[in-house]
């Protein structure tokens, strides 16, 4: 199954480390986060990976010329300006009208991958995301039972269950993203969370994202002790 990870984002949040590279390329320990993240999915037996290139995306071209791996990866431009859900649509053409993952390529767990995938199959719906309960400084998804109810992407009305990313989407995710200016987490995922169509698989365990400078220290930290 084809593996997605959007990694075109500009990073504003911790420029210091992304004047020069993009983010999916700041290095946890001794790699990029990316490769952690591609690693994953790797372990759980997925290895055919799309990366939606955008800023500074010749780093990673040049990354993974220069670095050999045994995983079926494509390297994909989909603009320096397009939103998630306008990367994401950039990739359809490449996805034979089949399900798949995505993912963001600046956020790290331990969500078991094959759980995600099998929960989402027998559910029957257009799309699974990863939900996840961090410190309250995100926004939050309103779930009953396994079905999403309502979905509002960093507001800071709410705390509880976030979107932690790792998706699983049908197809016809497609038909909900107008064009590059599309943010995937708002009008697409709004939307079929009120069609009842946007499921939440709860995920108890490690999940971290980098959005910060702090949080790549915490994260190799948290690499360290574990």
């Amino acid at each position: 199954m084809k593996v997605v990870i959007l990694a075109g984002g500009l990073g504003t949040r911790m420029s210091e480390l992304t004047k020069t590279i993009p983010k999916p390329m700041v290095k946890i320990k001794d790699k990029p986060i990316l490769i952690h993240i591609m690693e994953h999915f790797n372990k759980a037996g997925f290895n055919q990976f799309y990366i939606a290139l955008g800023y500074k995306g010749n780093i990673i071209r040049k990354y993974f010329k220069k670095n050999k791996f045994k995983w079926n990866v494509k390297l994909i431009e989909t603009g320096k300006n397009t939103m998630t859900g306008g990367r994401l649509k950039r990739l359809k053409k490449y996805l034979n009208n089949e399900r798949f993952f995505m993912t963001y390529g600046d956020g790290i767990s331990n969500v078991d991958l094959k759980k995600l995938l099998k929960f989402h199959i027998k559910k029957k719906k257009i799309a699974t995301l990863t939900a996840v309960r961090p410190p309250a400084r995100f926004g939050s998804i309103k779930i009953k039972g396994n079905t999403v109810k309502v979905f509002k992407e960093k507001s800071k009305l709410d705390e509880g269950w976030i979107n932690g990313g790792f998706f699983v989407f049908e197809p016809n995710i497609f038909k909900y993203i107008k064009n590059d200016k599309t943010y995937l987490e708002k009008e697409p995922l709004e939307i079929i969370s009120k069609k009842k169509q946007l499921l939440a698989y709860k995920h108890y365990d490690f999940w971290q994202c980098m959005d910060t400078k702090r949080d790549k220290n915490l994260i190799e930290k948290i690499l360290k002790n574990n």
